[in-house]
């Protein structure tokens, strides 16, 4: 009976930390917006003692943020087990990687603009496209490889895999062409997780027959 107790607590782990991850994110990239709203745009004013808070404040979330993501992509990688299919599995694997490292990356440009009273056009400019352009593209192939691996084994239904598929097309194309589209990652994460804790919640240990 232990691994079936194993695999079922796998769905509630994953569920939790995406949720937590999903809430994380979100108020990272609002903070992130709101402080640098056009990336370069505006380098040459200075950066008021607001956007500095809401940049410091950013920074603090963003290592827990890539935390939680972590545990969520293993929790979703223990979930699959040994039915996945190892070329998606590796997209899935590297994508959500990669997102991680670019993450930290913009979050540390972001972090260099604090030191300096007159930002330059440079650091504002590759803090805004590591998050908007690349991390957001390798958080695209993430969506896409979870869904496709849940689809096909039955953990993510029709629907939220073509919801998932749809977000990953917004996060590929959209960029910084359209403002606050980040949010879409944080806002699929959220919707994946609570499909995990309801699959949780519907599926419960039975209790072991007594011999």
């Amino acid at each position: 009976m232990e691994p079936n107790r194993e695999r079922l607590r796998t769905p509630r782990a994953a569920g939790l930390a995406g949720i937590v991850f999903a809430v994380l994110l979100a108020a990272a990239i609002v903070l992130m917006r709101l402080a640098i709203p056009e990336g370069a745009a505006d380098a040459g004013d200075t950066l008021m003692p607001d956007r500095r808070h809401a940049v410091r404040a950013a920074l603090e979330l963003v290592p827990f943020a890539g935390i939680f993501f972590l545990w969520f992509m293993g929790a979703l990688r223990a979930q699959v087990g040994e039915r996945e299919d190892k070329f998606v599995a590796t997209v899935f694997l590297g994508s959500g990687l990669v997102f991680v490292a670019t993450m930290f990356g913009a979050a540390s440009a972001a972090g260099g603009i604090l030191d300096d009273q007159q930002p330059s056009e440079f650091g504002r400019s590759f803090a805004y496209t590591l998050l908007t352009t690349y991390s957001m593209r390798m958080a695209a192939v993430f969506v896409f490889a979870t869904s496709t691996i849940g689809h096909r084994l039955g953990v993510i239904p029709r629907p939220l895999a073509v919801i998932g598929y749809v977000a990953g097309l917004v996060l590929l194309f959209a960029g910084p062409a359209f403002p606050w589209s980040e949010l879409v990652f944080p806002a699929w994460s959220a919707m994946i997780s609570v499909h995990l804790l309801r699959v949780r919640m519907r599926v419960r240990p039975q209790p072991a027959d007594v011999v």
